[in-house]
């Protein structure tokens, strides 16, 4: 006798499109494989092998379940130019590096700055002044964890501070910890558990990957090195990885980006290029791709390179203005360039799409103009 899975299929399908706080990540991608299964979605193994975006794929919906309950699952869409992660199925995921609700810039120049200002994801508006750091600093490096900002670093003198300003009320930083040494110009990356901050200078180049936990108020520790020591970096960071990409070297305008792994002490590798030697650039991070926005020279390119892979960048779109030394901020759907110097100073608040290749929208200002500062999104 033949079974007639309609019924089952709507009903796994109900169950997934549930999403409540009573189903697990883990019993959505149990629900998820029984659903390719009857033929409802297609299967993949890792994000990496799903095929070629076109527009003849255009609204597929699949699913990559790895083997492992813990890493890589998730539940794609194709847009036609790229697969879109709408869901992460990983049994531990929670955390995101992504904001859903605001976006803040901290710090900076002209003259230092201990401003921190906030602006809305879910609306394009000007920013507003919610705190201050503990110290006015230039060139520090932002974390973010899943309730907290961090700013890091920063000079001029030179600082080893960790600020951490609460992101459930708007209120003042308070000094948390110290990096191993004290510079700026350094990048800034988060994982679920931990910040990082890579590279920078005091004046000396470093090539010092630092962590510091998230669950308690404590110094950094020396993790890793960078494949090369430099200064004037920006940072992205996937579920999994950190990177530091841009910057200045000996003498050199830096292309290299580097991919270092959150879940275990080890130095970075050089996984791929930049279009070419940028230095003051501004990062984003969607759940597929890191994004690095701006930077001097003069420029204005959005780039953008895969997480899933080990590949170079590509021009995906343009900011607003050319700048450099601006604060980036990513949300769920967008990535954030703000401020920066033009060679003016600027106070735009840029917007540009995750899901598509398209050049930004000036959404706003901040609070005050300036360059050099850190970003932090929630």
């Amino acid at each position: 006798m033949a079974i007639d899975t309609t019924n089952i299929q709507a009903a796994i399908a109900a169950k997934i499109a549930a999403e409540d706080s009573a189903v697990t990540a883990l019993e959505l991608l149990q629900y998820g494989v029984a659903l390719s299964e009857y033929g409802a979605a297609q299967y993949y193994t890792s994000a990496a092998s799903l095929p070629t975006a076109d527009n003849d794929l255009k609204g597929m919906i699949a699913l990559v379940y790895t083997g492992d309950p813990f890493t890589g699952n998730g539940l794609y869409l194709c847009t036609g130019t790229e697969w879109f992660e709408m869901q992460d199925l990983d049994s531990e995921a929670g955390y995101s590096f992504q904001g859903s609700n605001f976006g803040y810039t901290s710090g900076g120049f002209f003259p230092n700055s201990n401003v921190i200002d906030k602006f809305s994801f879910t609306s394009d508006a000007s920013a507003s002044d919610v705190g201050d750091l503990t110290i006015a600093r230039r060139g520090p490096a932002g974390q973010s964890s899943s309730t907290n900002g961090y700013t890091s670093g920063g000079g001029v003198p030179v600082f080893d501070v960790i600020d951490k300003f609460p992101f459930s009320s708007d209120a003042n930083a308070s000094d948390v910890g110290d990096l191993t040494q004290g510079r700026y110009l350094a990048a800034g990356q988060s994982s679920s558990t931990d910040g990082y901050t890579s590279g920078g200078s005091d004046p000396t180049r470093y090539n010092i990957i630092d962590k510091f936990p998230f669950a308690s108020d404590a110094n950094a520790t020396d993790f890793g090195d960078l494949t090369a020591a430099r200064k004037q970096v920006t940072g992205q960071s996937s579920s999994i990885h950190g990177y530091t990409s841009g910057g200045y070297g000996v003498a050199i305008y830096d292309n290299t980006i580097d991919k270092f792994p959150f879940a275990s002490n080890a130095n970075a590798t050089d996984v791929g290029d930049l279009l070419s030697g940028l230095q003051n650039l501004a990062g984003q991070s969607s759940e597929t791709h890191g994004y690095a926005s701006g930077g001097f020279p003069g420029s204005n390119v959005i780039q953008k390179f895969p997480f899933a892979a080990d590949e170079n960048a590509t021009d995906v779109g343009d900011l607003t203005v050319g700048r450099y030394l601006a604060a980036g901020q990513s949300s769920n759907l967008n990535g954030y360039t703000s401020g920066g110097a033009e060679p003016g100073i600027s106070n735009i608040i840029d917007k540009f799409p995750f899901a598509s290749d398209t050049n930004a929208t000036d959404v706003g200002d901040l609070s005050v103009a300036r360059y050099y500062a850190a970003g932090q999104q929630y």
